[in-house]
C-alpha cells in the first residue's frame, strides 16, 4: 500500500496483475493542424511505417460543430484515419487526424510494450509529417471492476476513494461519479481522476468506456500537460514514462493490497 503523497512520492515497484481490470489505455498527442493529413495521398508513408502492427485501415469522417453568435453551426467534416490490428474486435488502434495522433489498447501487456509502440507511432509521425510543435500530450488508464469485486469495492480501495459506495444504504445507489483535478507540484502537469459506480448499460464517456451489461465501478486516471512547445520524440517519450509512473503511483495509493491479491498480484 502507498501511504504517502501520490503526486510527489517515488513510483513504487510494479506488482504485475495476472487478471488486471485495466480495460483501456490511451495516449494522445495534439498539434496545430496539418491539412495534408486529411489527404490519402499523403498518408501512405505513415501507413507503411506502422502497417506491420496495424494492417487494417478504417477511415472515418466526422461532422463537427462550433458555437457562434448565430448559434450552433456545422464545420467542415474531419477525416480520422484508424489503423487497427484486426478486422473485428481490435486490440490495438492508432488514430490519425489533422490535429492529433492517438494510440489505444484494450489488451495492455506492460508499460514497456505500450511505450515502445507509442515511440514507433511518434517516429512515424515525425518522419511522415514533421510537426513543428505540439499543444497537448496525455496518457490515460481506465480500470473497471465488476461482479463480486464490485460488491466488495469498499474493502478493495481506500475510504477516500470508496466514498458513497461504502455507506450502509449502498444498495440504493444507482450511480455515483467523483471527479478531482490534481496539479503536479513543480511540474505543470495535471491528473484528472474519475471514479465511482455505474449502473448496467451506462457510461460517462462512450468513446473510451463502453457500457456493459452489469453494474461496475470505474477508476479513470488521465495525466496530461497542455503547453505549446517544439516536437521532439525523445522528450515526449521521457514524459510518457513519467506519466505512466505517476499514474501508477496514484493507482497504488488508491487501492488496498487486497485489490492487488484479488487480481493475481503479490504485494
Amino acid at each position: 500500500m502507498v501511504n504517502f503523497n501520490p503526486l510527489t512520492a517515488p513510483p513504487p515497484e510494479e506488482v504485475p496483475l495476472e487478471d488486471a481490470p485495466l480495460i483501456r489505455v490511451i495516449a494522445q498527442l495534439r498539434f496545430p493542424p496539418i491539412l495534408s493529413i486529411e489527404k490519402k495521398d499523403f498518408v501512405g508513408s505513415f501507413q507503411e511505417a506502422i502497417r506491420e502492427s496495424y494492417p487494417i485501415l478504417q477511415p472515418e469522417q466526422t461532422q463537427g460543430f462550433a458555437f457562434s453568435p448565430q448559434g450552433v453551426v456545422p464545420i467542415a467534416p474531419q477525416v480520422t484515419w484508424r489503423f487497427v490490428d484486426t478486422l473485428d474486435n481490435w486490440n490495438w488502434r492508432v488514430s490519425l487526424a489533422s490535429n492529433f495522433v492517438a494510440l489505444e489498447t484494450t489488451a495492455y501487456l506492460s508499460r514497456r510494450d505500450f511505450l515502445k509502440r507509442l515511440e514507433n507511432i511518434l517516429v512515424a509521425l515525425n518522419e511522415s509529417f514533421k510537426p513543428a510543435s505540439i499543444e497537448r500530450f496525455g496518457l490515460r488508464y481506465i480500470d473497471r471492476i465488476v461482479g463480486q469485486n464490485f460488491q466488495d469495492i469498499s474493502s478493495l480501495v481506500k475510504p477516500e476513494i470508496a466514498g458513497m459506495v461504502a455507506v450502509d444504504f449502498r444498495e440504493h445507489i444507482r450511480q455515483t461519479i467523483n471527479e478531482s483535478l490534481f496539479i503536479i507540484p513543480d511540474g505543470g502537469e495535471q491528473i484528472v481522476a474519475r471514479w465511482g459506480a455505474m449502473p448496467a448499460g451506462a457510461t460517462f464517456d462512450p468513446e473510451a468506456i463502453e457500457a456493459v451489461a452489469d453494474p461496475s465501478w470505474i477508476l479513470d486516471l488521465d495525466m496530461s500537460v497542455s503547453k505549446n512547445r517544439d516536437f521532439h520524440v525523445d522528450e515526449l517519450m521521457s514524459e510518457a514514462q513519467h506519466f505512466a509512473e505517476r499514474i501508477y503511483t496514484f493507482f497504488r495509493w488508491a487501492v488496498e493490497d487486497d485489490f492487488l491479491r484479488r487480481y493475481g498480484g503479490k504485494p
